[in-house]
């Protein structure tokens, strides 16, 4: 058995935080908490982004909540993305129970109840904050990469853009996008060839399929308008502390098309609207992904490469990305290797690819004199997890099998009736659940194709009355020719004419 003294000093030492810090819990050795061994990471390395993986009942939720309470508590606005739909909750605060109580009173910190200041939002018709952006804001190149087109598609989709910029033709919603590129195949097909090049109608309608596969799968309830402002995720209340955003997503787990394409949207618009910040003393915003293997879920190369790209950088503009999954092996390997903290809860082994998992989960964590990490996996329960994180200095802590602490706020969904409340008395709600339909490219299209419409029929019904003018004047003229000469066939076949012409050559012939 390991020297407990010895243990505890490992612990604190290798915690140890001169600035903030959140405390997930106190160390474990050989299955007993050690009191006060306090487990920290330092708030200002929240921003390194990081992982919460465990099996299905291990906990994973409640680490999350702990982690926003914590970050809220302390004036960081949070956003959460609520797949399960069981982290309403976080507005009201726990009822306690002598559980909790006894958790905490071995892990050496006193529990608190308490609520926190959250906004609902959703991406769907749920009752909540509508989150929406349009398609001019996403740029060829991300609806490119989202809708998984080839390189010429892409090309074509660049040219549409250029040429409704060029024209003023805003791009909206969905129903925009399918009409500018319906015009260049129909109507606008020779205005957009003497200009921007010959589109081909085989690569525009493959180009509408894939819109038309996102649009089953809830795109057009996003793309439209009031656009988001990001901005609006780093409000902080009256008292302080930082909102929680949690969006609900119970209603698109079956659609992670639109989830990617959400959550590629919000990164991209953070990155480009945040001002660069650095290693400052706290982050700007941290975002919690439930479920993070959705946005990796039937997307293509272009675009898990665009997310790893955001993921590398945005965390000069102050942004921390903390993926909830089941395992580790759902996160691409090379977001894994960007993460900063590390919260595993249990794995649980049943197949030989299971345990091959676990092996490989094992290796990505530091080595430790009192665990073997691979057995310590298996062995864990509710509540318990490994830590890994990074102290003030950017340095590994040590591994720590930790007793986690307890949710301040309430560990259940709020009740529908309570939840009508929340939504009801928040000012974003209406700011932007008002739909807006204003004149974009679709019904300035409309409006072009009808005027040529117009010009093409007006000049038609010009050219009909043109050839019926000529054809008139062709059968007047005739007319009078066959009139003339019929008037001198009458006169040269008259008796008087026959007879005056036959008395004449009588008289030369006598």
């Amino acid at each position: 058995m390991a020297d407990r003294q010895q243990f505890f000093d490992y612990i604190n030492s290798g915690y140890k935080t001169k600035g903030e810090a959140i405390t997930l819990g106190a160390a474990m050795l050989d299955g007993e908490t050690v009191t006060n061994a306090l487990v920290k990471v330092p708030l200002k390395t929240m921003n390194r982004h990081g992982l919460i993986a465990g099996a299905t009942g291990t906990g994973k939720t409640k680490t999350l909540q702990v982690l926003a309470e914590n970050l809220s508590e302390k004036g960081v606005p949070v956003l959460l993305m609520d797949m399960k739909g069981d982290l309403s909750g976080i507005a009201e605060p726990s009822p306690g129970h002598p559980k909790i109580d006894e958790r905490h009173a071995a892990i050496g910190i006193p529990f608190t109840a308490k609520k926190f200041p959250v906004e609902i939002l959703t991406l769907s018709e749920q009752d909540g904050i509508r989150l929406r952006a349009t398609v001019s804001e996403f740029g060829p190149v991300l609806i490119s990469r989202i809708l998984g087109v080839s390189e010429t598609q892409a090309g074509i989709i660049s040219i549409l853009f250029k040429y409704c910029d060029d024209n003023k033709l805003p791009l909206l919603d969905l129903k925009d996008f399918k009409k500018i590129i319906q015009y260049s195949t129909e109507e606008g097909k020779e205005e957009i060839a003497r200009e921007y090049g010959r589109i081909s109608p085989a690569s525009s309608g493959a180009i509408l399929r894939k819109i038309v596969e996102l649009e089953q799968q809830g795109g057009d309830l996003f793309f439209g308008e009031k656009s988001f402002d990001t901005d609006d995720l780093l409000r902080v209340d009256k008292n302080g502390m930082g909102y929680i955003n949690i969006v609900r997503l119970t209603d698109i787990q079956d659609r992670p098309k639109l989830f990617s394409t959400f959550m590629l949207c919000l990164l991209a618009e953070i990155y480009s609207t945040f001002p660069e910040q650095g290693d400052s003393g706290r982050p700007e915003l941290v975002i919690f992904i439930d479920e993070a293997h959705l946005i990796f879920k039937e997307a293509s190369d272009a675009l898990l490469d665009q997310i790893e790209s955001i993921v590398k950088l945005i965390r000069s503009k102050g942004v921390g990305l903390y993926f909830v999954t089941q395992n580790p092996t759902d996160v691409p390997d090379a977001v894994l290797s960007q993460l900063g903290l590390k919260v595993q809860h249990a794995l649980r082994a049943f197949t030989a690819k299971d345990r091959k998992a676990i092996k490989l989960t094992a290796e990505n964590y530091p080595l430790s004199d009192y665990y073997k990490t691979d057995q310590i996996l298996t062995s864990l329960g509710t509540g318990e997890a490994l830590v890994s994180a990074l102290n003030e200095k950017g340095i590994p802590t040590p591994l720590a099998a930790t007793m986690m602490r307890a949710p301040m706020s309430r560990m259940d969904v709020l009740e529908n009736d309570e939840l009508e409340s929340l939504v009801k008395e928040s000012d974003l709600v209406k700011k932007y659940n008002e739909e807006l339909d204003r004149e974009s490219a679709y019904e300035l299209l409309e409006k072009k194709i009808e005027v040529a419409n117009k010009e093409e029929a007006k000049a038609k019904a010009a050219k009909e009355q043109e050839e019926t003018k000529r054809s008139s004047s062709r059968r007047s003229t005739s007319s009078r020719r066959r009139s003339s000469k019929s008037s001198l066939e009458k006169v040269l076949t008259s008796p008087t004419v026959i007879r005056s012409v036959l008395g004449i050559l009588t008289k030369m012939i006598r």
